[in-house]
This record gives C-alpha cells, structure tokens and sequence, in this order.
C-alpha cells in the first residue's frame, strides 16, 4: 500500500467519485467518502439528517450577520420561532455547518496520520495542505458532457439538468470558498486539474495514479 493521500475534488457530474474508487481499487488504498458522514455521527453524536443536510452547506450571511450583531448589541432580541433564535441568543455558539467542518476536518486529519489513502470532497485537499505526501486533484467536464451523465447515471430529470448542475456545482464552490478563502476549481490550489471530457474516467485514473508514481519518488 502506498503512503500517498490523494484528496479528489470535482465539479458535478464530472465522474470524480468513480475516478476515487477506482483509483483506490488500483492502489491498494482505502477510499473515504460517504465514509466520513458516518465517523462524523460516530464521533459527534449528530444524527444522519443533521449531517446530510448541513454536510456541504455554509451558514447564511442572515445568521452571520445576526450572530455578529449579536456579539456587540446584547439587547438585540430574536423571536424564539425565528429560525436563527440559537444562534443569536449564544454568541459562542457556532452556526451548525461550521461545527460539522471542525467535526469532520480533525476525522480527515485523523484518516491521513494512519496512512495512505483516497478522499472525495469535504476541502480535504485545503485542510491537510502542507503534508509532504498529498496529492490534491480536481476532476472537471464539459458542461454539455457532465449533464448527460446527470441524466444518464444519476436519473436525473432532463428538463432542468443543465441548471440543477450548475446549482449544485456553486452550492460546492459556496463551501469551498467560506471555509478555504479560495476559489473552487482554480488550478493554483491543485496539483493536479484533469478534465474528464478529454481523457474518460480510466484515462483519469492512469494520469493521476502516474502522477502518484511521480509524486513517490520526490516526496521526502
């Protein structure tokens, strides 16, 4: 088994969970994905709903806005019923996206100190920067090419697929972005960039398992 950790980001539609089993599947690694949700109920005691739906979410700039506004005019006051009620009325209290991030990167940091492995989304290329032996990928795809796979491998309705991805993929550049203060999909925070309409799911998997192999012989 290789030490090397290798965190996948990707656009949607792009097949970039396929390329991380796969790759995993050749190099003898373990993969993490849905994996992490699981560990995250585990070690936080959060339920399966609580972490699907705030997993890759970001807080409202209505609830941060209240929350600061509530760190500096103490007499502002929130209907119980209002949906940001506990956030306001506890400034030490973090927005619930961002004690699911802390929660699940220490799981990420844990999962890379045991070894080598494969990680799919969560900005784990962004929170285990700086280990000598990552390798950080973006998988990317035609629009025209990752709607039809929408359609085709994921069911999805045809008559709003081009804008159900694109939704999707700035829902994914939203989190990014909040918790790395980067830009999603620019080449200068990965490694590697692979685009999937050029060169298929296995002709990704050869590039980056030959760019593991690269990346082997100069890592310390």
């Amino acid at each position: 088994m290789r030490n090397c950790i290798i965190a996948i980001s990707r656009e949607y539609g792009s097949g970039g969970r396929d390329v991380g089993r796969m790759l995993a599947e050749e190099l003898n690694l373990p993969l993490f994905d849905k994996e992490i949700m699981s560990m995250a109920m585990e070690k936080s005691g959060m339920s399966a709903d609580f972490i699907e739906k705030h997993g890759e979410s970001v807080p409202s700039k209505l609830m941060l806005n209240i929350q600061r506004l509530s760190l500096t005019v103490p007499s502002v006051r929130i209907p119980t019923g209002h949906p940001s009620y506990a956030v306001a009325t506890s400034p030490y209290k973090k927005p619930h996206s961002d004690q699911l991030y802390m929660v699940q990167s220490s799981i990420i940091r844990e999962i890379a100190a045991s070894g080598g492995c494969v990680i799919i989304g969560r900005c784990a290329g962004y929170i285990l920067r700086g280990y000598p032996n990552l390798l950080s990928i973006f998988i990317r795809g035609k629009i025209e090419d990752r709607v039809q796979r929408a359609i085709e491998v994921y069911k999805m309705p045809e008559k709003n697929a081009t804008d159900e991805v694109k939704k999707i993929d700035k829902h994914r550049a939203n989190f990014y972005n909040h918790y790395t203060n980067r830009q999603w999909g620019s080449v200068n925070n990965y490694d590697l960039v692979v685009n999937v309409s050029y060169s298929g799911i296995p002709g990704a998997v050869s590039v980056i398992k030959a760019m593991s192999d690269v990346r082997a012989t100069v890592s310390p």
